[in-house]
């Protein structure tokens, strides 16, 4: 195989609410993740706008990138990061979410951590809202079934586009902006959209409401983004799970292709700029009718995003046989049946290095615009021996999905822009809220309950990403 593209942007994914903690620091405001505990998401614990005595918030400390983040990309300078997806707290900016004025010394940590990127010219790559939402604009607005949101989301995106244009290139408005569909597991429609749902939500409607006004919102920072500054490449973000029929039965057929409607949805709104024939279709069957301004459909194909950023972790298998058996591992996020010849993580997932090509050339294929794999990556429960860490199945996980993409893009003609496995430093697990689910090439000596010295720990799976970096993928250590 030939070498990758030359400028391939290797490095690294963080989201803000999992690594920078000081939740109250500098004036900064609650999200929606900082009443999350380590129970998990809670309807009936969820008090706006308080934090609750005798729980335990791991967002509050999570791994104080806040205060470490000097050492932390000078670690990931060492393994040759191109570039960091990390994710701005738009209650650092904003507190409430709907002031008119911002934070100064919100804005001023971010020019720190840009500044600090840019010196081991490291590339940001900034998600905008990812899963930390102002509290106050679900407790006072009701989350973005509320279309005022819109108008503060453009508010905020005009203040850091404009302070941070010179810093910045790379953005993506929603981290996996699909999430809301999946609102049978409460959390991602809570985090996603500010949204406390009921346990069976019997009207889609709100949940279709409150997409439509995030791609508005979408389309928006675009619009506003490429204005401010042309030469910002400002993309989506979906979490792609890939999804086979199980047998060649052309009903098994017909029920992946259902489930495909549904995962490409988002990405053909962001990417295409107009709803797909299927979603209408759907809508009608189902009565569900979206409140839709004059200027709305315009708004959206004027706002098209540049590329198509998603994450990849595992597939799924479904079946039209009612009677088939359920995939019970990981059932609140995976769907359909077991797969017979794919391994598991500890956490249920699915291991599958080739559904990585496979989803490249779905997506490289139905848009034609440059892709980013932004997340992928291995929960694991790392064991510290003699001071280290052998962690020989990240490096398996990771040295066969990154063999996979290579062959997307030498043998398929994929456009693919780069890579940022999640979790480069182990953080706090979003879904769980623990800290031993651990995805980094850096140990955290933290446990689920905060507890530890904090120190970080190059595990072997430092050493070996470097020289695949260094090599610009040519060595995966075969």
């Amino acid at each position: 195989m030939g070498m990758l593209p030359e400028g391939f942007l290797w490095g690294g994914a963080l989201a803000a609410h999992q690594c920078e903690g000081a939740y109250d620091a500098d004036g900064k405001g609650l999200s929606v993740s900082d009443v999350l505990t380590d129970a998990g998401y809670n309807k009936d614990r969820l008090i706006h706008n308080k934090v609750q005595e005798g729980y335990y918030y791991p967002s509050h400390h999570a791994i104080d990138f806040y205060h470490y983040y000097k050492e932390d990309i000078k670690l990931f300078a060492e393994m040759g990061f191109k570039c960091l997806r990390v994710s701005i707290a738009w209650t650092r900016i904003y507190p409430n979410g709907d002031e008119i004025e911002p934070n100064q010394k919100g804005l001023e940590f971010y020019d720190g951590l840009f500044d600090e990127m840019l010196k081991y010219h490291i590339e940001p790559v900034v998600t905008i809202l990812h899963n930390d939402m102002p509290l106050n604009l679900v407790s006072k607005y009701g989350g973005w079934i509320n279309r005022e949101l819109i108008e503060l989301f453009e508010r905020y995106c005009i203040t850091i586009f404009t302070r941070y244009k010179e810093k910045v290139k790379y953005w993506m408005t929603f981290n996996e902006i699909n999430n809301m569909l999946k609102y049978e597991y409460q959390l991602l429609p809570y985090l996603s959209g500010g949204l406390i749902l009921d346990e069976q939500l019997e009207n889609e409607t709100v949940i279709y409401q409150t997409m439509h006004h995030q791609f508005l919102a979408s389309a928006r920072a675009v619009i506003i983004g490429h204005a401010i500054n042309p030469d910002f490449k400002i993309g989506s973000m979906t979490g792609f799970i890939l999804n086979y029929p199980e047998t060649c039965n052309p009903e098994d057929t017909i029920e992946s292709n259902k489930t495909y409607k549904g995962l490409y949805f988002c990405t053909d709104v962001q990417v295409r700029g107009y709803y797909p024939s299927s979603m209408k279709s759907y809508w009608r069957r189902k009565h569900i009718e979206i409140e839709m301004q004059s200027g709305d459909e315009k708004t959206l194909l004027a706002g098209v995003v540049d590329y198509v950023g998603f994450s990849y972790y595992m597939s799924e298998t479904v079946s039209a046989n009612p009677k088939a058996e359920s995939n019970t591992a990981a059932k609140k996020i995976l769907k359909g049946v077991k797969n017979p010849y794919l391994e598991i993580s500890q956490w249920g997932w699915t291991i599958d290095p080739v559904g990585m090509r496979i989803t490249l050339n779905k997506l490289y294929g139905r848009y034609q615009k440059p892709v980013f794999i932004v997340e992928c990556g291995l929960g694991a429960n790392d064991k510290v021996e003699d001071g280290r860490i052998h962690d020989t199945y990240r490096i398996e996980y990771l040295k066969s999905h990154i063999g996979q993409f290579k062959k997307a893009i030498e043998e398929d003609g994929v456009d693919l822009m780069g890579f940022t496995p999640w979790g480069p430093i182990d953080i706090v697990s979003a879904s769980t809220g623990e800290m031993k689910k651990r995805y980094g090439f850096i140990y955290v000596d933290l446990d689920n309950k905060g507890n530890g010295t904090n120190q970080r720990i190059k595990k072997d799976s430092f050493f070996w990403y470097q020289k695949v970096i260094d090599s610009n993928g040519e060595n995966l250590g075969n």
